[in-house]
């Protein structure tokens, strides 16, 4: 008996070292595999991943969350991440997805996290304050918080030389803007294009409307309708996907009447797609571009830097090429677009300040 019972325990040590000994042995196959990692792009200690959640628009809204959507995927493509790990995305419904999504990406462990849009800015502060610990930014609002950095553009300037445009442009004197929610981003853009416009014509006529949504395509649509069947020529709109209606009436008016003189100033991206009507015929003017997707690489770079500039507000303007009109393709005749040169110059030289709110 005594020898069976040293035979079992001397099998059971002997098979416990044979366990030991291959678990050791995959611990020391780790290493080899992570530098064949590091050797095809970054290894998953060494990247530094990014994410972020979209307001109501949607990610496909054509503007200001695709812009922000292109630059983050610049910067997994930059640093050969794959998305889902290294870079990715949340869509928002509705306003209260916002905080559950902010907080779903941190525990996928993303290092930095963007909240898109000034709606956003409540539930970054919220989120951040509760996550010291995890790095944040917010695009067109700002929050006082030492791990987040805010980001704002000088929609005004952008603006402004749209409205140059628009007045220019215009042959019945009479241009509309069509904005979203009522907020204070949305108020630099009307600003700024009713400043621009009556730079070059005092005596414009200008209809503007805020439609109370980012998401709502078939408001825009009904108010341009209303701006055009008025008599207005040129509509900027700064409504996120709302605005697509905004082009959808402009090209069936086009479609109705090849000769009618109907334009449409995009935002954000540009959104020269979103106005043709067929091959050779297009109602989109120009767009005011909006370098949401510039700031999101350059941030995200800093970060994985090690220069995070949490707790400050980085603002880009014409002067940054933060803000400025799309390639026109031909829209805009030469001797116009002198002028808005002339404006543009003017403007990022600091000699004309653009007002943030409508002048009473």
């Amino acid at each position: 008996m005594k020898k069976r019972k040293f035979g079992l325990v001397l099998s059971s040590v002997l098979a416990a070292s044979a366990i030991l000994g291959a678990c050791g042995t995959k611990d020391e196959e780790k290493p080899a595999k992570e530098n064949e990692n590091a050797s095809s792009g970054e290894s998953s200690k060494e990247a530094f991943s990014v994410a972020m959640v979209t307001d109501v628009g949607g990610v496909d809204d054509k503007s200001f969350n695709q812009s922000a959507w292109e630059g983050v995927q610049a910067y997994g493509k930059e640093h050969n991440l794959e998305q889902g790990n290294g870079f990715d995305y949340l869509q928002s419904k509705s306003d209260a997805d916002y905080e559950s999504n902010l907080n779903a990406l941190l525990r996928r462990n993303f290092d930095l996290v963007y909240g898109i849009g000034f709606m956003m800015a409540d539930a970054v502060e919220a989120v951040a304050s509760d996550n010291p610990e995890k790095h944040f930014a917010l695009i067109d609002a700002e929050v006082k918080a030492d791990n987040v950095v805010n980001v704002l553009f000088k929609e005004q300037e952008g603006a402004f030389l749209a409205g140059v445009a628009a007045a220019k442009m215009s042959k019945s004197g009479k241009i509309g803007f069509v904005g979203g929610v009522d907020i204070p981003v949305i108020n630099r853009f009307e600003a700024g294009f009713v400043e621009g416009a009556k730079a070059v014509n005092p005596k414009i006529k200008i209809q503007s409307k805020y439609t109370g949504a980012f998401d709502k395509a078939d408001l825009g649509k009904i108010t341009a309708n209303s701006m055009y069947s008025s008599g207005v020529d040129v509509i900027f709109h700064a409504a996120g996907a709302t605005g697509n209606g905004v082009f959808s009436e402009a090209k069936e008016r086009k479609k109705k009447d090849p000769n009618a003189n109907v334009w449409v100033i995009g935002v954000d991206a540009d959104q020269y797609e979103e106005g043709k009507v067929d091959d050779k015929t297009n109602v989109t003017l120009t767009s005011m571009l909006k370098g949401v997707n510039t700031a999101v690489v350059d941030i995200s770079n800093k970060a994985k830097n090690g220069e995070f500039p949490g707790g400050k507000t980085l603002t880009y303007g014409l002067a940054e090429d933060g803000v400025k009109l799309a390639d026109s393709r031909g829209a805009i005749p030469a001797d116009v677009q002198a002028v808005i040169d002339e404006y543009k110059e003017k403007i990022a030289k600091g000699e004309i300040k653009v007002p943030e709110k409508v002048k009473k």
